[in-house]
Parts: structure tokens; C-alpha cells; sequence
């Protein structure tokens, strides 16, 4: 659905490319997380590919042809959703929807059953400029979808969400994912990506050293060692034992069948200490 070939940006009046000879591509129903720190060259990129910048060196491929070759029909077969929501203030949530898709060619979703979804069906006829931002970023992300687009962009998809309305929007993209929507989601929350997308790209200055699953990255980069805590009278002890030659190793063994086991865990990294670990710097 989407190809990116040896992409290189630059702002107008920059000598420094902002984007450095990027490489990547994305499956239909796949959800791809563009995963780095600020100012790493997510937005620019994803910006790149909606064409909100154009002036681009490289290919961007986008449903088999290039970017700038499409022209308003794009429109009609992408949905997004940025970081920072775009609304209309003095109109209430419906009539946001309801605006939005006289946009569009296609007949809109059904505006109340995505309202309802998000929790924001009691809200419908208030007007924006008193809604919270946890409520402007649910409005945001369903706005994104009301035509039923092909691929979705989110830029931070749950940032400013409660544990609960994050987790809705995270199982409505799961559910886009079976219906076979191709997601792209750019993030520095590590823990979204690890439990949202099928692959992620680490980008770096405009550079990604790295794209693969967020299990095969864990269990690449990963400590890869079963620590096993048990209690020994009053105290609890703990031990680990590499997963290497685990099954030749009579220790754990004699663990489980004389102790009192208190947890066993696998090691595994999370992906930003794996993040951390190959580009030297943190998601802030």
C-alpha cells in the first residue's frame, strides 16, 4: 500500500536534510509504527506521504502509484488524524462530522455509533471550545474515519487519553486492522506501538537503522535469561539462568521441584530499551 525508496527532505531555505535517504514499506492490512524522539523526522515523513510536502527526493508509492501523480481523489481513500486536533470551535461535535463528510464523496459512517464508540455521544450537540482535550483528541480520531478511508494516518493516537479511552481507541484500531485497513501510526510511546503494530521503523535524525516486529526486535535485542524468584524460609531468593542450554541445566530444575516458586519471568527487553540500545538516544 505504501513504498517509500531513498527519500530525502529538506525544508525551503535549509541546507540540512531533515529526512535521509529513508527506505520502508507498508502491507494492506498492516499497522506500521513510525516509532522515534521529537524532531526525529515522524511527522515530516508522514506529511511527506499524506502531501502536505511535496518537495521530496526519492519515491513515495503510494496504492501503486507516485505521490504526486494523485491528485483530490487521494483524499477520498486516506483518513488522518494528528496529533494536535484541527477542529471547529464554535460548532458542536456533530456538526463537526457532519461537515467533515459533506467533504466527501462516499456516504458517511454512521456519525452517532462513532460518537457512542468514543463516549462522546451525550456530548454531541456541545460546542468544541468546551470540550477537554482527552475529548477534541476522541472527536479527532473518529473525524479521521467518517468516510471509510483505505489507509489511516495517526500522529499519537491515544497522547492525552485516560487508561480507558486510550484502550477503546486502541481495540478500534485493531478492529480496522481485521477489516483490512492499512494503519500508520507515529508515536514515541513504546508501549501503544508494542501492543498495536505488526512491524515498527525506528527513526533517528531522519535515519532508520532498524525495521522489524516488536517480538523479533525483543527477542534479538533482548536479555535472553529466565529469572526465577523463590522463597527460601523467610527470605526469597532469586536466581537466573540463561535460556541457552536451559534444558541441560539441572538448577531450575531442582528449583520447581524443592522450593516454593514466588514468580518466573523471561527477560525480555522493552522496546525502548532496544530503542536506547541502538540509536543511543531516548523517546523524548
Amino acid at each position: 500500500m505504501i513504498k517509500v525508496t531513498d527519500l530525502d527532505f529538506s525544508y525551503k531555505g535549509s541546507k540540512t536534510k531533515v529526512i535521509k535517504g529513508i527506505n520502508f514499506h507498508i502491507k494492506k492490512g498492516e499497522i506500521f509504527g513510525f516509532l522515534g524522539p521529537s524532531g526525529a523526522g515522524k511527522t515530516t515523513t508522514q506529511r511527506i506521504i499524506i502531501g502536505l510536502l511535496q518537495e521530496y527526493e526519492g519515491s513515495v508509492e503510494i496504492m501503486g502509484k507516485e505521490r504526486k501523480a494523485w491528485g483530490r481523489e487521494f483524499y477520498e481513500r486516506i483518513g488522518v488524524a494528528f496529533d494536535f486536533p484541527n477542529l471547529y470551535l464554535k460548532l458542536t461535535a456533530l456538526e463537526n462530522l457532519q461537515l467533515i463528510s459533506s467533504y466527501y464523496k462516499k456516504k458517511p459512517q454512521d456519525m452517532e455509533s462513532l460518537l457512542e464508540r468514543v463516549g462522546l455521544l451525550s456530548d454531541k450537540d456541545k460546542k468544541i471550545d468546551g470540550f477537554s482535550k482527552g475529548m477534541k483528541m476522541r472527536l479527532n480520531f473518529i473525524r479521521s474515519l467518517i468516510h471509510d478511508p483505505e489507509i489511516i494516518f495517526f500522529d499519537e493516537p491515544t497522547s492525552g487519553l485516560d487508561p480507558l479511552n486510550a484502550k477503546i481507541i486502541k481495540e478500534m484500531i485493531l478492529e480496522m486492522k481485521k477489516e483490512g485497513k492499512t494503519i500508520f501510526l507515529t508515536t514515541h510511546n513504546m508501549t501503544v506501538a508494542e501492543q498495536l503494530c505488526d512491524r515498527v521503523a525506528f527513526i533517528v535524525e531522519g535515519k532508520i537503522p532498524v525495521i522489524d516486529s516488536p517480538k523479533e526486535l525483543k527477542v534479538k535485542y533482548g536479555n535472553q535469561s529466565i529469572k526465577m524468584e523463590y522463597y527460601e524460609g523467610e527470605f526469597t531468593r532469586v536466581e537466573e539462568f540463561p535460556i541457552k542450554g536451559l534444558k541441560e541445566n539441572s538448577r531450575p530444575r531442582e528449583i520447581l521441584k524443592t522450593k516454593d516458586i514466588k514468580t518466573i519471568h523471561s527477560q525480555e527487553a522493552t522496546l525502548e530499551d532496544i530503542f536506547i540500545k541502538l540509536t543511543g538516544r531516548k523517546l523524548v
